[in-house]
């Protein structure tokens, strides 16, 4: 029998949503260009994000396995869009992004739901990805001003996500709980 400690997948998807969340945010504050978000984006939101979902696939685990994927396969689909657009190959309007944002808002309601039986922090963080969504589909469709709003949210909200891999990283070092997560905000059945 094979006892040997894996890793666990969540850091690597946990680190990659929240830089890249944080540096399109910058973007979308005037902060940042575009080439850094777009990198970042291919390669730790997107593929390394993709590649902890499988493997928290293959560790059993359907909600991380639903919410690495997914948020991976949009790192990568935003950046094909803006790649299209840049070279003209196909232009997205902005309400042709908006129906992109309001697909994944309602993919993350059912994981924002699901996220209240897990803990604390995957509560909170999913709950402030939810308001960040919502503020985006305003944005893109006739309220801009949304859009700027959702950017000081969605860094918070990958804040939170680091929170979450720090608690991993530090807690299993350190051979005790020194981040906490919470308990569920709704208990789940025994």
């Amino acid at each position: 029998m094979n006892n040997v400690k894996l890793g666990n997948p969540a850091v690597v998807g946990l680190g990659g949503f929240g830089l890249s969340t944080i540096l399109l945010q910058l973007h979308n504050l005037g902060l940042c260009g575009l080439g850094p978000v777009l990198a970042v984006g291919f390669a730790f939101g997107g593929i390394a994000q993709l590649c902890a979902g499988l493997l928290e696939h293959k560790n059993g685990n359907n909600f991380g396995f639903a919410a690495f994927s997914a948020y991976g396969s949009f790192w990568i689909s935003i950046g094909i869009v803006w790649m299209l657009n840049h070279f003209g190959i196909y232009k997205s309007s902005g309400t042709d992004v908006g129906y992109f944002l309001i697909g994944y808002t309602f993919f993350t309601l059912i994981l924002w739901f699901a996220s209240l039986f897990i803990h604390g922090a995957m509560a909170t963080t999913f709950s402030i990805l939810m308001v960040g969504f919502i503020l985006l589909d305003l944005g893109h469709f006739g309220f801009p001003i949304m859009n700027i709003a959702a950017a000081y949210v969605l860094i918070a909200c990958a804040l939170a996500a680091w929170y979450m891999m720090g608690a991993i990283i530090i807690n299993d070092v350190a051979g005790k709980t020194i981040l906490k997560v919470g308990k569920p905000w709704i208990a789940p059945a025994k």
